[in-house]
């Protein structure tokens, strides 16, 4: 399985990583509907919660998420499985005094939904915390609060696509006043939408994407409200995976580019990699294999949000759900 995984250590004077482990850490593993992630993080003597270690493995358990009665396939559950025995065994390494996994859209929506978790159970001895939307959404926005670069924030706008739900929130004075999930997620939409995810992305299919953005709105009723001065946060694999592409470009590293996405730099996008087929696609510097089918509609999603709420730009975050689960637990 691809996967992309980083530490955040900090170093002593010679440049050696310093010993962070004298406080206890937790690990959240995120059963999510196009990938599974883990985040081990502690909280400092300051109060600060920083990461020692994170990790995501495309396992794509969400396919068929589109149908009236969506199933886990064999198929699924299986790379489902082997992900989470896999970074339970990353996690062991930094011994942290509770691991909890969580699972969303997928397994939330799933007919058989608690059998995967029965499955894990057996096979790991851990068991699955599913989510509801509201909680989602809601987790999502505490971890934002843990990123230090938005600390001056107070009246802001979070949405959190993933690949079966799009996570809406709003925050007035750093208070959290909108929460709400919708059934936008990109592996729901593309299923809907793409006759054939391996082929370019048609005008037509962006038309219906489009669409059910402005219809799953306008039945939620959420409302663009706060001050004019508010800004737009965007966490998950799309707005990272953009920047990832933006980078490469320009022979930056990711942490190296600006964090802030505009929709016109999506719109480009969108026609570099909605143009071409999936083989050209997924060769394209910064677009992961696991994601190569779904980012044109993905993009589309962000596009058409922007475009129904007046919105320019987005600030990407990538502290989100894990954050707000091992902040909720240490």
């Amino acid at each position: 399985m691809a996967f992309l995984q980083w530490r955040l250590e900090s170093q002593d004077a010679s440049g050696r990583p310093a010993r962070v482990n004298a406080l206890p850490s937790v690990a959240v593993i995120d059963i999510g509907s196009n990938s599974i992630k883990i985040l081990v993080a502690q909280r400092t003597s300051e109060g600060k919660l920083i990461s020692q270690f994170y990790k995501t493995l495309d396992a794509r358990i969400s396919a068929g998420i589109s149908k009236a009665e969506p199933r886990l396939t064999d198929e699924g559950i299986a790379r489902g499985l082997a992900a989470v025995e896999e970074l339970l065994t990353d996690s062991a390494t930094f011994t942290p005094v509770k691991t909890i996994l969580v699972a969303t859209s997928a397994v939330r929506d799933a007919v058989n939904g608690a059998a995967f978790r029965q499955r894990i159970f057996s096979e790991t001895g851990y068991g699955v915390r599913i989510l509801s939307g509201d909680e989602e959404a809601n987790l999502i926005g505490r971890g934002l609060t843990c990123d230090p670069a938005l600390t001056g924030l107070s009246n802001f706008y979070l949405f959190d696509l993933g690949g079966g739900s799009l996570e809406c929130l709003s925050f007035r004075e750093r208070t959290i006043s909108q929460a709400l999930s919708l059934q936008l997620g990109c592996v729901r939409l593309t299923e809907r939408c793409v006759a054939d995810p391996k082929k370019p992305f048609t005008s037509e299919a962006r038309l219906r994407v489009s669409e059910l953005v402005r219809e799953h709105f306008a039945k939620s009723g959420f409302a663009f409200d706060l001050p004019a001065n508010a800004v737009t946060i965007g966490t998950g694999g799309t707005l990272t995976t953009a920047r990832a592409i933006l980078a490469a470009r320009d022979r930056l590293k990711l942490e190296d580019t600006n964090s802030t996405v505009t929709v016109s730099q999506l719109r480009e996008l969108l026609e570099l990699i909605g143009s071409v087929d999936f083989e050209t696609r997924r060769k394209i510097p910064g677009v992961p294999f696991g994601r190569a089918d779904v980012m044109p509609v993905a993009l589309a999603t962000f596009i058409a949000l922007a475009e129904f709420g007046g919105i320019k730009a987005f600030i990407n975050s990538l502290y989100n759900l894990r954050w707000g689960v091992a902040d909720e637990a240490i």
